[in-house]
């Protein structure tokens, strides 16, 4: 491409502004190039970590854990251009050298008195965010313009020439040569049984807040005393709490014997809480290795290679989850056995084949374990860890209580002290298997692989165990449980509609719990061709392809946009767009969120250098590559 350039990006929030960075650092002198960023967000934060929220919401990564750059573990065409993490951020604003950034006096608190370990606000990271995007436009060379556009994408319409139309909601239109979608999660049309979970409860006249982004949710009808019905354990039901408790006046007090208590406004509902477990997510792991460094013992290239060169397609099911809970044995087994070798009566390397040699959920291998692990709180069970009521009946609704209390007592000690750094192991054994099976092309897998195992079996277990709350909130939730605010429902909650209200039930419980309210606490699921976002709409009913697949045991729509593997949306009939990229978890791409942890090889920085590639080539900008 001859003459000046231009790349509009749709949206420009966290994942925009890495690929923003990505591509200027392809660009040199030389570079002739307009870049038109358009949301109605701030940028950096986009609308998911913007300042404009509660000052309770926090993100579920210590500051240690968070960064936006790339760095040498990054294995990557583009050049890295290192930067310091959230935390780092933090210490040099402390030091007086980050003149540019001015913090507003709730986050100035926060960053003066928080530590390497702890919980940052969102209200705090959106001023990391906000620095990024603006470092990153300031090191564009002098030929790349970077034009910022608080409005909405609303259509973009591609010309004979190549070239694309972007209309925008004030009435404005750019001509772009290339176009890169960049969108994080959106609200999404419901379901047909959420909407008809909404259309019974407006009949009735009760009050139904469906699955969204809990700071945006409408709680009003929540009244104070009112009884609740909360589905989802996870993230968004712990925002949930936090904002109709604190959000609401009520205040945590540490007493002198050193336990958590909830003083009540009198402002908050009574939140009664379930879902398919019947515990929360686990606590973020705080505690760090003191073993040998974690490696894939058995998701290994070679081990991959295999099942992607079979004969047959890949089932999840039986041929990954194995592999994956034998990776997570081995994760925490090389922690216990090389961090603690006093717990354990004999080596790792003499132990290792034990693990190799025996199924991960065999009888014969909890037999090999107990023999030389002697404290039961040393051993690991996948299947118990995943499901820790299994199938135990309930006495009544107060042994539901009880045993609720001490899971998560039993979970804050596990995931939480230095003795039990185990669980680091198995956090990191459920990392190197994440980016593992991105190692394996999506069409290999059954189609109900794809439609149901991958993205909601195997999304929701690592969410579960690596993507939980702070450790703190775990401990609020106690104390509200304490004071009554709280109640817990069991495992395999239902919900029904009648003119009592809704009613929440579990097989494993007696008694019903009924309630003139109902919050399902979760995210939209990520459905392009029903998002109400009308430029991704468009880009999977009128460029794209939506991601369909199809076998003996399944067919449909997976709601996702067809890219790629550099990001370049593929048209219904399998050909590629030249100037028409996406990014995100509205494409068929595996998920790796945005931002990540520093030193990991982060898929997400990879995926991200991908595209941003594919874009440079695409315009012809200068590419220098290496290190």
């Amino acid at each position: 491409m001859t003459g000046r350039a231009r790349l509009l990006f749709v949206g420009a929030g966290p994942r925009a502004i890495m690929l923003l960075e990505r591509v200027l650092a392809r660009a040199d002198a030389s570079t002739l190039l307009d870049i038109d960023l358009v949301d109605p967000h701030p940028p950096g934060a986009g609308r998911i970590w913007r300042h404009a929220q509660s000052p309770l919401l926090k993100l579920n990564s210590m500051a240690r854990d968070v960064t936006v750059f790339t760095d040498d573990s990054c294995t990557i065409d583009g050049p890295v251009r290192p930067g310091p993490s959230l935390s780092e951020w933090l210490e040099l604003w402390r030091a007086g050298e980050l003149a540019d950034v001015d913090l507003d006096e709730l986050s100035a608190a926060e960053a003066r008195a928080l530590g390497p370990e702890g919980f940052p606000t969102r209200r705090l990271h959106s001023h990391y965010l906000d620095w990024f995007f603006r470092r990153t436009r300031a090191s564009a060379p002098e030929g790349v313009r970077i034009r910022l556009h608080v409005d909405t994408v609303t259509s973009v319409r591609s010309g004979n020439d190549g070239r694309h139309t972007v209309s925008l909601e004030s009435g404005r239109a750019i001509q772009a040569d290339a176009v890169a979608y960049c969108l994080g999660h959106t609200e999404r049309d419901p379901d047909p049984a959420t909407a008809e979970l909404a259309a019974a409860a407006a009949r009735e006249g009760l009050v139904y807040v469906g699955p969204a982004f809990t700071a945006d949710a409408d709680l009003a009808g929540l009244a104070p005393g009112a009884d609740v019905l909360v589905r989802g354990m996870g993230l968004a039901a712990v925002d949930l709490v936090v904002l109709l408790t604190q959000g609401r006046g009520g205040r945590f007090d540490r007493a002198a014997d050193g336990v958590l208590r909830y003083l009540p406004s009198g402002r908050e509902p009574r939140l009664h809480l379930g879902s398919r477990r019947g515990v929360p997510y686990r606590s973020k792991v705080t505690s760090r290795l003191q073993g040998t460094v974690p490696q894939r013992e058995v998701l290994t290239p070679d081990v991959i290679a295999a099942l992607v060169d079979g004969g047959r397609p890949i089932d999840f099911d039986r041929d990954v989850w194995p592999l994956i809970a034998a990776e997570l044995l081995h994760g925490h087994y090389r922690e216990l056995f090389t961090g603690h070798p006093d717990r354990v009566a004999t080596t790792w390397d003499e132990f290792r084949p034990v693990l190799r040699d025996h199924a991960w959920d065999e009888p014969a291998l909890r037999d090999a374990i107990a023999a030389v692990v002697p404290d039961p709180l040393d051993r690991f069970d996948v299947a118990a860890f995943d499901r820790p009521f299994a199938d135990l009946e309930f006495a009544d609704a107060d042994d539901v209580q009880r045993r609720v209390r001490a899971h998560i007592v039993d979970d804050l000690e596990m995931r939480t002290t230095q003795e039990r750094s185990p669980a680091q192991g198995v956090f990191m054994a459920a990392l190197l298997s994440f980016m593992a099976l991105s190692e394996i092309p999506k069409e290999r897998f059954t189609a109900r692989s794809r439609a149901y195992t991958l993205p909601v079996r195997w999304h929701t277990f690592f969410s579960y165990l690596a993507s939980g709350p702070p450790p703190h909130r775990l401990e609020e939730l106690l104390a509200l449980a304490d004071a009554g605010v709280v109640r817990f429902l069991g495992p395999e909650v239902e919900v029904e509609v009648s003119e009592r209200g809704f009613t929440a039930s579990s097989p494993r419980v007696p008694g019903e719990t009924v309630a003139g309210a109902l919050v399902d606490a979760w995210l939209p699921a990520a459905d392009a061709a029903l998002s109400t976002n009308v430029a991704l709409r468009e880009l999977a009913t009128v460029h794209g392809g939506e991601l369909h697949v199809t076998d003996a045991e399944f067919s449909g729509s997976l709601g996702r946009v067809r890219v790629s593997d550099e990001g370049r949306v593929l048209r219904p009939d399998g050909s590629a767009h030249d100037s028409l990229f996406a990014i995100g978890p509205f494409t068929s791409q595996t998920e790796a969120g945005a931002f990540t942890r520093p030193a990991a090889n982060s898929l997400s920085l990879r995926q991200t250098d991908v595209v941003a590639g594919a874009i440079a080539a695409r315009l012809a900008l200068a590419v220098p590559v290496g290190r």
